[in-house]
């Protein structure tokens, strides 16, 4: 075979590369998702079990990270998948509106009466299943008050969401039902919060759900109507105040990767930071 040959073929496999399909209507695409959903909904009914235990809020996070790790490492074996954590597990008690995932050495803990909030999320081949869960922790008494009224509301917007999020509906929609959830239980919304479509190793998506619109704040999303073969994670926060947030005294912990960006680091300690972020 000639060297224009060799060259000519090259061409054609890259070609059929770049035209894979990466959405659901690509059967080898969703089950990479079931995979990874089945991993994350495992791994967060463990977060769930530990939390129960009232430790150190980095334990439980430690243990369901590794978790995640220890079952990617069983599935999609053969060639070089990219699988593991999507989103590390973060634990995020009463006020704290989410991922709170500290360093070694926080003693941060869990309490009987706490609300909890847990997310995590999980990818496999770069297509990430999110989920999040929210518990009481017992303290002898039944949950009641603005506790239960603010699950209540989170609860009632995230069923409203399962039904609206179809092909034809419109992403305002889902806005306008996420408020009248909120007012029927007298929460609010929590300002800021964006659910975003999912691509293959991309969590934050173009297209966008606006958890409370609020025109003082300066966030603006375009309207469009959802589409047949699309993905979301819907995330859905409450609170029983105003539905502002502010940033506290902690160490940020959790970090974005940008995939599209190549970086050219010259020092050995850069290099391996990056290569143990990467892994």
């Amino acid at each position: 075979m000639s060297a224009s040959e060799d060259v000519m073929v090259d061409d054609v496999d890259e070609e059929k590369e770049s035209e894979k399909v990466s959405d659901l209507s690509n059967t080898d695409v969703v089950t990479k998702y079931k995979c990874a959903a089945d991993i994350a909904n495992q791994t967060l009914k463990k977060a769930v079990q530990e939390s129960l235990k009232c430790g150190k809020i980095v334990d439980i996070c430690q243990a369901g990270d590794e978790f995640i790790t220890a079952q990617c490492a069983k599935v999609y074996t053969k060639g070089k998948v990219e699988k593991g954590i999507a989103f590390p597990v973060s634990v995020s008690v009463n006020h704290l509106a989410g991922h709170f995932s500290p360093l070694a050495g926080d003693e941060s803990k869990v309490n009987p009466g706490d609300v909890v909030k847990i997310d995590l999320g999980v990818h496999i081949d770069g297509f990430a299943a999110l989920v999040a869960h929210t518990v009481v922790i017992p303290d002898g008494k039944p949950v009641s008050g603005r506790k239960a009224d603010v699950i209540a509301a989170c609860y009632t917007a995230a069923q409203a969401a399962i039904r609206l999020v179809v092909p034809g509906q419109k992403n305002t929609e889902v806005t306008k039902f996420f408020a009248k959830a909120a007012e029927a239980f007298k929460c609010e919304p929590l300002k800021g919060v964006l659910s975003h479509e999912l691509k293959q190793f991309v969590i934050d998506g173009n297209n966008v759900i606006l958890g409370k619109v609020d025109v003082d704040q300066g966030i603006k999303v375009d309207e469009f109507e959802f589409e047949t073969n699309q993905v979301y994670a819907i995330d859905i926060v409450m609170s029983t105040g105003e539905g502002k947030s502010r940033e506290l005294d902690e160490a940020t912990t959790v970090y974005k990767r940008e995939v599209d960006h190549n970086y050219n680091l010259k020092m050995k300690a850069a290099r391996q930071l990056l290569a143990e972020i990467n892994s």
